[in-house]
């Protein structure tokens, strides 16, 4: 068991993309007059695919099964249908408004391990009516998802890659800490004797030192040690923050060059001003992203 969860995690991205593929291909999440009959015909369209799936049913916004269950099973399709309000599956998805997969569970069905995914069906005023539910059981999702021999073997060379840029962006970030607290602390604890560019060059060496750890961290992560949150959206996180960082370190640069230009060559104050036109592009530019990964979260 243990191993098959392993494997499982291993998968499970994989696993998400293409459940929810078939839910959405069979099933619109926003329809104009979301009809049960409509989507109960969508499912059983869905079950002629070629995955294998235990068990396929409706729930209506308060976590009531609505439909029985759609199954090649006799004991799942003789199962009474029951309240699934506090299952993780049904919380995710009225949450995350989007198609979501649990880690495995013990069936009450068929007490083998299991995994459901489940897509919320929405009017086009965005007011929840349904949540389409998929039980699969863990092995059967295994046999499918299973990488062949090629993938494993680029899975591994992508990972040794992935761990070697690991590496070599880690003394990055360690090699601007040092050379950052190197400047700050060059004339020891004596205050007084501390230039004021110098603390900016060190406060911007810092800065993108911390954002390129974070970076390396993220994708250490994800790539090599295969750790996926569907619900942290880490990649989103990591870009938000390096770009604040890249950011900030720019303003604190034409802060700095503005002050240097003022009190020794006034005709060069423009080039601060490019700078600072740059940090604004880049603001516009993060919000736009922001606001895009916003507006496809909420359609997933």
């Amino acid at each position: 068991m243990p191993e098959e969860i392993a494997k499982f995690e291993s998968v499970r991205v994989q696993a998400r993309a293409y459940l929810c593929l078939l839910l959405n291909k069979s099933i619109p999440n926003y329809l104009p007059n979301p009809d049960i009959k409509v989507i109960i015909d969508g499912l059983k369209l869905l079950k002629k695919e070629r995955i294998k799936v235990e068990a396929l049913y409706v729930l209506d916004a308060k976590g009531e099964q609505v439909s029985q269950n759609i199954s090649d099973d006799p004991r799942v399709r003789e199962a009474r249908p029951g309240n699934h309000s506090a299952r993780a599956y049904y919380h995710r998805a009225v949450r995350e408004k989007k198609c979501v997969i649990t880690s495995p569970y013990p069936s009450t069905l068929t007490n083998d391990l299991s995994v459901t995914a489940s897509y919320p069906v929405y009017d086009n005023q965005k007011k929840l009516h349904y949540v389409v539910c998929m039980d699969i059981s863990l092995r059967d999702l295994l046999k499918f998802a299973q990488p062949t021999g090629l993938e494993t073997v680029f899975n591994v060379v992508g990972k040794v890659s992935y761990s070697a840029f690991s590496v070599g962006l880690l003394m990055v970030a360690f090699m601007l800490f040092y050379n950052g607290m190197a400047g700050l602390l060059a004339h020891g604890i004596d205050i007084e004797k501390i230039d004021i560019k110098e603390m900016f060059e060190s406060t911007i060496l810092l800065t993108l030192a911390l954002a390129i750890f974070d970076l390396v961290k993220t994708i250490f992560e994800e790539e090599v040690l295969g750790r996926h949150d569907d619900q942290s959206r880490d990649i989103h996180r990591t870009m938000i923050r390096f770009l604040g960082s890249i950011i900030i370190a720019l303003s604190i640069e034409a802060l700095m060059l503005v002050f240097k230009f003022a009190m020794i060559d006034p005709e060069k104050i423009i080039n601060a001003v490019y700078i600072l036109g740059g940090v604004a592009l880049l603001l516009f530019s993060l919000s736009f992203y922001l606001k895009a990964t916003e507006n496809r979260n909420d359609k997933c």
